[in-house]
């Protein structure tokens, strides 16, 4: 991916979101051909010449300072995720110094699985680089599918979400769960811009699906650590459930995200039933027209070699 072209694209699609009243300005003047604000006033709000502030759209960022980055960030209402977002893009190379990444086949450690195993009442999974799903326990597999019955670069969040036939089904706002995870991997695009893998992924979701091409261009970044989603499970039907997103200590790439259920709700009693079903209820459910859960039995020890 072009570094240069993804910034110049990330900042005025920063800059068009705002209007002058927003930041201050009087809506006055000239006839505005375009939306949001233009490059001279942006300069102004962050203390920066127009000239300068242009070569830095323009994709030129290798110069410019961190306080330069941050007044401009401030200048344009950016989130704390979209600030780090533009520091990634603008400053490539000193991220590389501070961090080396290397794209070499992802791998969990046999604790991690252990732990997975471990979670029979909580659906949890563990994602990589890319949003690649990496591993899984029984109960996340009845809920959300089988992943060891795809093939191994198939096995993707984002490609669940997108190209599932039933992921729309299953998120109750599906629209929701797709801007997530869009801006989740343009966060992860920001500091991993030379990843070859990546550029295969946004590729083809790119060409197979219009709704991720259009939230890409969309340049939306944020970090999504934990929250509620809503589910409809052809089995146990809706499911409110809080997520929360966990670092492992050790392989900075890799994240637990674990489902749980408010105590005597009823997405307790539905994750019950489905723990308590376990095969019977993926084959019943890979009946279903309305599903993808497909097949199953107990997930296999190393799921990328089921």
């Amino acid at each position: 991916m072009d570094q240069r072209a993804e910034l110049s694209e990330f900042l005025r699609s920063r800059r068009a979101r705002l209007k002058p009243e927003d930041v201050g300005l009087p809506a006055v003047g000239r006839l505005r051909r375009v939306p949001g604000l233009r490059r001279e006033e942006l300069a102004l709000l962050a203390g920066v010449s127009v000239a300068y502030y242009t070569r830095l759209e323009q994709g030129n960022g290798q110069n410019v300072s961190t306080e330069v980055l941050d007044a401009i960030a401030r200048a344009l209402r950016l989130t704390d995720a979209e600030r780090d977002h533009l520091l990634h893009l603008a400053k490539p190379a000193h991220k590389k110094r501070k961090r080396s990444r290397s794209f070499r086949q992802q791998t969990v450690r046999p604790a991690v699985r252990h732990l997975l195993d471990s979670m029979d009442s909580v659906p949890a999974l563990v994602l990589g680089q890319r949003l690649d799903v990496l591993a899984w326990n029984r109960l996340a597999q009845a809920l959300f599918g089988d992943f060891a019955a795809l093939e191994p670069q198939e096995r993707n969040m984002a490609r669940h979400v997108f190209l599932s036939p039933v992921a729309r089904d299953l998120y109750v706002d599906w629209e929701a769960k797709a801007t997530e995870v869009v801006s989740v991997l343009r966060m992860y695009a920001g500091c991993s811009a030379d990843d070859p893998q990546l550029a295969t992924l946004v590729g083809d979701l790119s060409v197979r699906s219009p709704e991720f091409r259009s939230l890409w261009a969309a340049h939306t970044v944020q970090e999504k650590g934990h929250g509620v989603k809503r589910l409809r499970h052809p089995l146990v039907g809706e499911l409110t459930l809080s997520y929360e997103t966990l670092r492992i200590p050790g392989d900075h790439d890799q994240s637990l995200l674990a489902y749980t259920a408010e105590p005597g709700s009823p997405a307790a009693e539905s994750l019950r039933l489905l723990a308590n079903w376990g095969v019977d209820a993926s084959a019943a459910a890979d009946a279903s027209t309305t599903t993808h859960v497909t097949s199953t039995s107990v997930a296999p020890a190393d799921p990328r070699d089921p």
